[in-house]
């Protein structure tokens, strides 16, 4: 696949950002790989989002209780969530910047047989396109964003009325410093050293106001924590540290 021309990508990508995940490509689906804290927490936000997305549509069924509904999967990596939305029966659009992400995604849905549309775009270019999705995942990606402002205003614009995004992202606090950036990548080096900058990090007032500036409405909010032994997730109500929000557009 050719490399696109850099002169072309919106001013939300990193070209940093895009070279380190880039590297990273061929280890998305190995659970014990760079990406395994990934595949943890893909079980949990799949139950939050699934939760969610019930509680607004209404369940189509107990095996696929998403099924009808468009999903887009926006900075879907090598399709961990991508998966599990379409497992759970939603017709998903997983896209990323990074076409080695799309092409291990590619790789992946066939080889597990599901039905997966993959394409290797920008959100602002699906915005610039008019598309509009029942649901709009944007899960860990705002705080690798370049221009967050921007970048949610393509995002919401995706939404369709009625329709929900849901956003998980890390805080811009000490403790979130102390524990998601020292403590993951540097001590316990769950995460490679430089995966997350504190300087991108992204308030929840931050998240809701471009939100909001965009036409959707925080409808729940939560913390995330994880126990460092068992490396099990977990809701909190402390959201320093990992959070994850839900917005609709009414």
């Amino acid at each position: 696949m050719a490399e696109r021309d850099p002169a072309s990508r919106p001013a939300s990508v990193d070209p940093a950002e895009l070279a380190y995940y880039d590297h990273f490509a061929a280890t998305w689906w190995d659970p014990e790989g760079p990406f395994w804290p990934l595949h943890a927490l893909n079980r949990f936000r799949t139950d939050y989002i699934r939760r969610r997305l019930v509680a607004h549509f209404g369940a189509a069924g107990d095996e696929q209780p998403l099924a009808g509904l468009t999903v887009l999967d926006i900075g879907c990596g090598g399709g961990l969530l991508s998966e599990a939305m379409a497992r759970l029966g939603a017709r998903v659009h997983g896209i990323d910047v990074g076409e080695r992400n799309i092409a291990v995604a590619q790789a992946h849905a066939a080889g597990s047989g599901l039905d997966i549309t993959y394409e290797a775009v920008a959100a602002e270019t699906l915005a610039e396109r008019g598309q509009l999705y029942d649901v709009v995942l944007n899960m860990e990606v705002v705080e690798h964003v370049a221009d967050l402002s921007g970048f949610l205003a393509a995002c919401t614009a995706l939404v369709r009325p009625g329709g929900v995004m849901v956003v998980a992202t890390i805080n811009r606090t000490p403790l979130a410093w102390l524990v998601a950036i020292l403590g993951a990548e540097s001590i316990l080096r769950w995460l490679p050293k430089g995966t997350h900058q504190y300087r991108k990090l992204r308030k929840p007032a931050e998240v809701a106001a471009a939100l909001n500036r965009g036409g959707l409405s925080v409808v729940d909010r939560t913390g995330v924590a994880i126990n460092p032994l068992t490396r099990r997730f977990r809701y909190t109500r402390l959201r320093a540290v990992n959070y994850m929000l839900t917005a609709v557009r009414t």
